[in-house]
């Protein structure tokens, strides 16, 4: 079994009246071999707001999110989606969460306006309301000249609004987007993320993102879960997260694997590192203490003939993964 997670500020706790957007409590899931995708996991996500669930792959993000969609089951524990229970409600928790998987789920050889009338017609909606809906989504994403061209002309960003706009079709309470700016270039991923937050500010949707830009998730979430071999293994607000690491972050480019095993080791052994981690192109170290603890890491550098610049600066969301993480993505 894993050990507990951290918690770096207090724990959230929603009104008895106002149940958080989704509450994780002791999610346990196991695959056939014993093996364990989820061991214990507990975290709550607060509504309108957008919280970050981050680890490398592997680590359950993926099963985390089919359990949620009651598209797997799992052996304990217990998922609240907008205060209903998946496990003895799963009918009405579809109703209740969206759901913008990494691939897309609109079909290639057909329209826009077609994909998401068929969707829309799945949860239910008919006549002048699905006109209606499909019209408005269409619209809000800058799909209306669009709508009409099969979908394998559009670019990646414009696949990307409509499988945001698939998952939104039966107005969710909790949307879920999995590596939603996978693929695509930065000024589509920024208009989609202008979307997303007026989601979040101006309609009260309950955000769960899972991505591995980590900038993103420093930017834009309320809170973020790190996951690691399944289990939580640190929580709490972005902001927090970065004050728990107190000194400075040393990185250097380091790229031959053996030379980077040789450093770390010579830097585990320096008292004034708390944490190393090789990410196959970058080595950072978090040091404590003054100019003479920045001296000994460059002296380490130095003997190993690392030459490459330098880099010194405070601790970000990178460095919190990293170090709880161990440096994989």
């Amino acid at each position: 079994m894993a050990g507990e997670p951290r918690t770096v500020a207090p724990a959230r706790a929603a009104p008895a009246a106002h149940p958080a957007a989704i509450e994780v409590r002791s999610l346990v899931k196991t695959y056939p071999r014993g093996v364990r995708a989820l061991d214990g996991i507990s975290f709550s996500a607060a509504r309108g707001e957008i919280t970050a669930v981050l680890g490398p792959n592997g680590a359950g993000k993926s099963t985390l999110i089919k359990a949620m969609a009651t598209l797997t089951g799992f052996d304990a524990g217990s998922i609240g989606v907008d205060g209903v229970d998946v496990r003895t409600r799963p009918a009405e928790v579809r109703r209740r969460i969206g759901v913008v998987s990494q691939s897309y789920s609109s079909d290639p050889s057909a329209t826009g306006y077609d994909n998401l009338r068929l969707q829309a017609r799945i949860y239910g909606l008919r006549g002048d309301r699905l006109r209606a809906r499909l019209h408005e989504l269409l619209d809000w994403m800058d799909l209306g000249s669009a709508a009409g061209r099969l979908v394998r002309t559009y670019s990646g960003g414009m696949r990307r609004r409509l499988e945001l706009a698939m998952g939104l079709v039966h107005e969710p309470a909790v949307l879920v987007l999995d590596e939603p700016t996978a693929a695509v270039d930065p000024v589509a991923a920024e208009g989609l993320w202008s979307l997303v937050t007026e989601l979040c500010r101006d309609r009260r949707m309950s955000v769960l993102l899972t991505t591995h830009q980590l900038d993103e998730a420093d930017r834009l979430a309320s809170w973020v879960v790190i996951l690691n071999q399944g289990a939580v293994v640190v929580q709490g607000s972005p902001q927090d997260l970065k004050e728990e690491l107190s000194g400075d972050v040393v990185a250097v480019r380091l790229t031959d694997p053996a030379t980077a095993r040789q450093v770390e080791a010579a830097m585990k052994r320096l008292a004034q590192v708390r944490n190393v981690a090789w990410t196959g192109a970058e080595l950072r170290a978090d040091i404590q203490g003054d100019a003479r603890a920045l001296g000994s890491v460059l002296e380490v550098l130095t003997a190993h003939s690392v030459t490459g610049p330098v880099s010194v600066s405070r601790p970000s969301l990178n460095d919190i993964y990293f170090r709880h993480a161990g440096g994989h993505r």
